[in-house]
């Protein structure tokens, strides 16, 4: 059996790990600041594995400019940093193609079909396991022409066998009379789920990690540790960490330590936003894209989750204030009758690839080092399943899907 170094501690890096453990290998978690602490807490807590459409649809060059100037549209730029983002977003617009977007779409189907039966696995017989539930994810849209409208959308999820129903707004009110007046359309995708505590779920499946004999070591990744083209582990703030294979999982931070592993990722963080309605006098049953928006609201462990939003700023910018005040804007406008005891706000940072693909995969032919990162929207989603993937390469025994799509090498 082999030891294996994992970088990253969120859903990704941690799945990855206890895959690999249950492979009898001996694994070692190196995070800087420990599980959960980034995107796997502050998502909206939804397994979307319906969530096949990109970011980058056709059109998107044109609405783009309008939409960083309206003051309620869910898309924000931090203006200081245009100069370096510039020749990343030449090549994420470049993407905004029919031919791309389909590409896209059947991948990432193969991908995140059978989510909600790949968390229920990764949790089988640990604490974590109380935290999945088994719910819709609903779109709510405000008229049915506004539905229409985001046809496009929908006729990708009906090429990739996305079930989802149609109903009218009244019919979905007697099922959560919450949003009775709000929408005159919602679609009900099935075979999704929820993670009802984000943070707390991926801290229980850290916490099993270590039970089973899995190392976690909260220190800072600098450099990997290379002999040639092999990767032999990390160099870390607390010092060597050395295996016959390491893992990268770190998110949107992984771009550095790619360049020390001879990728030369196009890769930027896509920050998103979620307040968080604290002790609520209602509580939403399943949940729900609030379309107009872009931001979903989700039912959590005694406080409701709002969240969403994309804004290019870096890594290293403060949180914006026009973000949280969109949010809470749509927020009063969508839940006017609940009360709650405060708000709790968050920002954080998605990891994004110009390509929109995930990196799932070796980084070069020596099959010592391996990427598992780039997911933007759905690291939560595809999480325990991409740590399946990387624990089967590592072992030599690959899924039965077409990983091409996911090549890390394609950077090198």
């Amino acid at each position: 059996m082999a030891e294996i170094v994992v970088a990253g501690a969120g859903i990704v890096g941690i799945s990855t790990a206890i895959w690999l453990q249950r492979a009898g290998h001996t694994v070692t978690v190196v995070d800087r600041e420990g599980p959960a602490a980034g995107t796997s807490y502050g998502n909206a807590g939804v397994l979307a594995s319906g969530a096949i459409v990109p970011v980058t649809v056709p059109g998107l060059w044109r609405k783009a400019p309008r939409m960083v100037l309206d003051r309620n549209s869910p898309l924000f730029l931090k203006w200081t940093y245009l100069p370096k983002l510039l020749p990343f977003l030449l090549k994420y617009l470049r993407f905004s193609t029919d031919t791309h977007v389909n590409y896209y779409a059947t991948a990432m189907a193969g991908l995140l079909h059978d989510s909600l039966d790949q968390h229920r696995a990764l949790a089988q017989g640990t604490p974590a396991a109380a935290y999945i539930t088994d719910e819709d994810f609903c779109f709510g849209y405000p008229t049915r022409a506004e539905f229409e409208a985001d046809r496009y959308g929908w006729d990708i999820r009906d090429k990739n066998n996305v079930d989802y129903e149609v109903v009218s707004g009244a019919e979905f009110g007697t099922y959560d009379p919450l949003y009775a007046d709000n929408f005159a359309t919602v679609v009900r995708c099935k075979n999704h789920g929820r993670i009802s505590d984000p943070g707390a779920y991926v801290k229980a499946l850290a916490a099993h990690f270590q039970a089973e004999g899995g190392t976690l070591i909260i220190a800072e990744v600098t450099d990997a540790i290379r002999d040639g083209e092999v990767t032999k582990g990390f160099v870390t703030s607390k010092g060597d960490m050395r295996g016959d294979h390491a893992v990268m999982a770190l998110g949107a931070w992984s771009k550095p330590l790619g360049r020390k592993l001879g990728l030369t990722i196009d890769l930027e963080s896509e920050r998103g936003y979620h307040i968080e309605l604290v002790n609520p006098s209602h509580m939403p049953k399943a949940p729900m894209m609030v379309v107009a928006g872009k931001f979903v609201i989700t039912p959590m462990e005694g406080r409701i989750r709002c969240a969403g939003v994309v804004e290019f700023g870096g890594l290293k910018k403060p949180a914006s204030r026009a973000p949280f005040d969109l949010l809470k804007r749509h927020v009063a406008q969508i839940l006017p009758d609940v009360r709650y005891d405060r708000v709790d706000e968050w920002m954080g940072h998605r990891p994004a690839p110009a390509d929109s693909l995930p990196l799932i995969g070796a980084t070069n032919d020596t099959n010592s080092a391996f990427t598992a990162l780039g997911h933007q929207h759905v690291g939560l989603t595809a999480g325990p399943k991409t740590g399946r993937i990387i624990a089967g390469l590592i072992d030599g025994t690959g899924p039965n899907m077409d990983l091409a799509p996911f090549s890390p090498q394609k950077y090198s």
